[in-house]
């Protein structure tokens, strides 16, 4: 099945835009970075940077997902710091961007990613992109880009990372439709299987991602899904928790709220409304709701799944 569609008009994409700038700019940044605590070699931890920005560590290695440090998306600026400081970063092994929009794909933020690890005379991460995202990245430093369509699985050490497919749109400006767009499922023998699910409205597809890679922990959307348009790119908190009972995964880690005001909801409305509904539905204790900068410690194997703090 086709799950592609077409994305917004640029005008409607204009308007929309100039709006949330104004408002970004209405009150003072708030949120303090912290540094990334330290795991044992064989652990698999799980730390929020903001929006849909994560450090995740597993296999004994470590990957960044969208990692997007900077202060403003050109004009838009963030509600809340990122939750750690490029410099305090463990060395990063594997870069994965799962679109090309600028919440997901900063190129200063990758820049000092690699900058970084040069100055410990570390090597450059590789990054891992969708089909027709490569171009955007090339120049940044990367040791080695490799692109993915959907279903299509890479191996880096003991860590497979297979691309799976978003009900989204990729153009980073408003022509370029030839960019893929997606999440990605990473996996390794006697670690848990994260999914991290990109942009995404509710599809049918979950069920499928569910099937094929068994994901344990799935980091899904809460956020920017009002109007009720915008639903149909973006999954409002109930729609995130249907999509986290389809995947069959038993842990749920809340992304893309609370960061940049890119909805008409609240600011402080997702969370909220995606515990109450986990509550109704008697799985409350399967939500893992991190704050900025917070590390959780995942179970190690299905075996040994215990709920989160």
């Amino acid at each position: 099945m086709n799950w592609k569609r077409r994305h917004p008009s640029p005008l409607a994409k204009l308007r929309q835009l100039w709006r949330l700038v104004r408002e970004s700019h209405e009150n003072p940044i708030v949120g303090q970075p912290s540094v990334p605590l330290p795991i044992g070699t064989n652990d698999t931890a799980i730390t929020f940077i903001g929006h849909s920005s994560f450090l995740l560590r597993t296999a004994g290695r470590a990957l960044l997902v969208d990692p997007v440090f900077a202060t403003h998306l050109i004009l838009l600026r963030r509600q809340r710091r990122p939750g750690i400081m490029v410099r305090d970063l463990p060395p990063i092994d594997i870069v994965l961007l799962t679109h090309a929009h600028m919440d997901h794909l900063n190129l200063p933020s990758l820049r000092d990613v690699v900058r970084e690890m040069r100055r410990r005379n570390l090597p450059a991460p590789t990054a891992i992109v969708p089909t027709g995202v490569e171009d955007l990245v090339r120049r940044v430093g990367f040791r080695e880009v490799r692109s993915l369509a959907w279903w299509q699985s890479t191996r880096l050490d003991s860590l497979t990372i297979t691309a799976t497919p978003a009900k989204h749109w990729g153009a980073r400006l408003f022509n370029d439709t030839h960019r893929g767009f997606g999440g990605y499922a990473i996996a390794a023998p006697g670690a848990p299987t994260i999914y991290h699910s990109g942009d995404t409205a509710w599809f049918n597809g979950f069920r499928e991602i569910g099937r094929r890679l068994h994901p344990d922990i799935a980091l899904l959307p809460i956020g920017a899904y009002f109007p009720d348009s915008y639903r149909s790119v973006h999954t409002s908190p109930e729609e995130a928790l249907r999509a986290f009972i389809d995947l069959g995964a038993h842990h749920m880690v809340p992304m893309h709220y609370n960061t940049f005001r890119l909805g008409r909801e609240p600011m402080s409305e997702p969370l909220p409304r995606l515990l109450a509904a986990a509550r109704n539905a008697g799985i409350a204790d399967r939500i893992c709701a991190l704050t900025e900068g917070e590390t959780w410690s995942a179970p190690q194997s299905t075996e040994d799944r215990q709920s989160p703090p």
